[in-house]
């Protein structure tokens, strides 16, 4: 059996269905490469792709399709609700099968240190392939956005770790990195008050003293007529997805706004959800090996 990698690139293009649909080119015709899945978002400005093969071919897929990303991607015009300082904006690399979180590190410089010299790319590396501290955190990486890429980068400790020293006139900059599986888990609000999202994201993110392996934000969904509070799990067997639900009803209730609802972007671990069924319905000494789907694949 071959050895398997993930890898979830986002970019910065959410609305342009077909730009949208160059993006996916690479990831439909690379043989040893197969695309799981997509999600793209108007109000985020952002598509979400989840792929997984061989190593080599998912690095040859994603130098592609980096290309595609900076032709079709200005973010000098670019406006949308998530963070952004890059066309291909984050890339990171998830070991499956057969396959160490070490060789994603080694994968993920490898394709960094592509990306940078075939398009004059400056690439940050971060989480586990990061060379500092302070670049593991991809929200420290993209403090200040595309906007204020170029005067980040003349500090010293923010010298790219491959290509030039300033950002990409259009593409900006991109980060690569290896990390364990992420869910993006978003909880949306009946509530047009988006300093209600913003206060909960700051009661329930670890940065602020919350959740641990939680990262969130608030963000303003006006095709919606609501606001949500947006969320990234960095280890779900540790902070789990029923606990980050509930904190975050708790907090709404005290300000009058009850939940419109959830949504998951991109894949998530079966196990994750399996968790959440067992807590809500107190199920006792349950377990994956009681799921048929599950064992029909043994």
């Amino acid at each position: 059996m071959s050895q398997l990698v993930e890898c979830v690139p986002n970019f910065s293009e959410g609305r342009n269905a077909h730009i949208i649909q160059k993006i996916l080119t690479p990831f439909f015709k690379t043989p040893g490469v197969k695309l799981l899945d997509y999600s793209s978002d108007k109000d985020h400005n952002r598509t979400v792709v989840t792929i997984m093969g061989e190593p080599s071919a998912v690095k040859k897929a994603i130098l592609e399709v980096t290309g595609i990303a900076i032709e079709n991607i200005d973010l000098r015009k670019h406006q949308g609700a998530h963070p952004r300082m890059g066309a291909i904006d984050v890339v990171p690399f998830i070991p499956l099968r057969d396959y160490s979180m070490q060789d994603a590190v080694i994968l993920a410089r490898e394709t960094a240190q592509a990306m940078a010299e075939q398009y004059d790319l400056p690439v940050f590396l971060y989480e586990k392939a990061a060379t500092a501290p302070v670049r593991e955190n991809l929200a420290n990486i993209r403090k200040g956005e595309f906007e204020g890429l170029k005067e980040k980068m003349l500090q010293p400790e923010w010298k790219p770790d491959f290509g030039p020293d300033k950002p990409h006139p259009r593409a900006g900059a991109s980060a690569v990195g290896a990390r364990m599986p992420l869910i993006a888990f978003n909880i949306n609000l009946h509530t047009s008050n988006l300093d209600i999202a913003n206060q909960i994201a700051r009661c329930i993110r670890h940065i602020s003293g919350g959740l641990r392996y939680c990262k969130a934000m608030g963000v303003e969904l006006k095709e919606k007529g609501m606001v949500q509070v947006s969320i990234n799990m960095t280890d779900y067997t540790k902070t789990s997805l029923y606990r980050v639900f509930e904190m975050v009803k708790f907090e709404a209730r005290r300000y009058g706004v009850a939940i419109a609802g959830s949504e998951i972007i991109g894949l998530i671990p079966m196990q994750a959800l399996l968790d959440a069924a067992v807590y809500y319905m107190q199920i006792e000494d349950f377990g994956l090996d009681q799921v048929i789907e599950y064992r029909m694949l043994e």
